[in-house]
């Protein structure tokens, strides 16, 4: 910086208050009821994160690194902002960086959607394209030093950005929302993990405030946090990306928390689009892949739930609108190029909405 050290903290000072008024006029987003039929006794809702100014659960993430990378002295007025993305984070974090006058720019897998490159370029800020996904942490890193910038690094601060005992982060949100609902105390809370980040401010949370709360991470195809759980080695590395964009990873990151998590589901790409797919007719408006991969997780839950006749409610995430993935998840034509075949995934969850009763598509089923 060279900028002198009153003059940069008064700009440190005008931008903290800039990031802190965006949070004090952007209303808090929604608890939807989910339908189900009411004599099951068991309610859904989903935290509506898509109706943040920049349209997904990320606006919360990119506020708060902001806010810790200011506070820790790590961005100027004239530090260039690096991220890694598969789009959602990146879509939010240009848009904190136009506010603040930053330059940014996303390194994303080449596969990221157009529409939400679209959204990036919007804000001024510039995507930069790579093929391998595994590749996007260390090509940002070489960005970031080679422009002199400020690397993000949301796979690695977003658990320590956000104030996991309150300070309206999402679980908070979440339990006051659900004060004056049958059950407000739910039963489970489902998220994906893509830092790690949102599954360790709940189950931290719900510790904190000793709730019974169990959180349950539902993990896509191609993702290491599954396997890494499952077997005890946090080493597992993916070469694949993740078809799921916002969640999975190819390494287990810095900011999942696997002892704030109590159960962990693996769940079929086919069948987070299935659900994803259902979940639109039924809301009425469509919905992002991740909140398919969401609903699969809660709705093996709830049917649980039923066949052990307990009552109660569930909440997970609806993170962003499926308009972003009009030439992806909702093009069939593409579906089938990813040799995909959802017929039998759709089937168990149209199944599930009408009988509350779960069955897993058989093995020889397509994956």
């Amino acid at each position: 910086m060279d900028r002198c050290d009153d003059e940069v903290r008064a700009w440190v000072a005008r931008a903290v208050a800039a990031v802190e008024a965006d949070a004090n006029r952007s209303a808090d987003t929604h608890l939807l009821p989910f339908p189900l039929p009411a004599e099951w006794g068991i309610d859904l809702y989903l935290k509506d994160e898509s109706v943040h100014p920049t349209g997904s659960l990320k606006h919360r993430l990119a506020r708060s690194l902001f806010l810790y990378a200011l506070c820790n002295g790590w961005i100027g007025p004239d530090t260039t902002i690096v991220e890694a993305s598969s789009g959602s984070t990146a879509v939010s974090e240009a848009y904190f960086a136009r506010m603040l006058g930053l330059p940014f720019i996303a390194v994303m897998p080449a596969t990221t959607s157009p529409e939400k490159i679209e959204l990036i370029e919007f804000y001024g800020a510039k995507c930069h394209l790579v093929e391998d996904p595994a590749a996007v942490v260390v090509e940002a890193r070489w960005l970031a030093d080679d422009t002199g910038g400020h690397y993000m690094d949301q796979f690695t601060y977003a658990e320590r950005a956000t104030d996991w005992r309150g300070n309206n982060n999402i679980a908070e949100s979440i339990y006051e929302q659900l004060a004056l609902e049958p059950h407000p105390v739910p039963a489970w809370i489902v998220v994906g993990a893509g830092t790690g980040g949102t599954s360790a401010t709940i189950g931290r949370y719900v510790r904190y405030r000793r709730h019974p709360t169990k959180v349950c991470v539902v993990d896509p195809e191609h993702s290491a946090f599954f396997p890494a759980w499952e077997s005890g080695d946090w080493t597992v590395h993916i070469r694949t990306g993740s078809r799921i964009e916002g969640i999975g990873r190819p390494q287990v990151e810095p900011s999942f928390l696997p002892s704030a998590v109590d159960r962990m589901v693996r769940v079929p790409d086919a069948a987070s689009l299935a659900a994803t797919r259902v979940a639109s007719t039924v809301l009425g408006r469509r919905v992002g892949g991740s909140t398919g991969t969401n609903l699969w997780g809660a709705f093996g839950l709830i049917a649980a739930m039923r066949a052990a006749g307990q009552s109660g409610s569930v909440v997970t995430l609806l993170c962003d609108s499926g308009e972003r993935y009009a030439h992806t998840y909702f093009d069939d034509d593409w579906v089938r190029g990813q040799g995909l075949d959802l017929a039998s995934y759709r089937d168990t969850v149209e199944r599930f909405l009408a009988t509350g009763t779960w069955r897993e598509p058989r093995p020889a089923d397509p994956a």
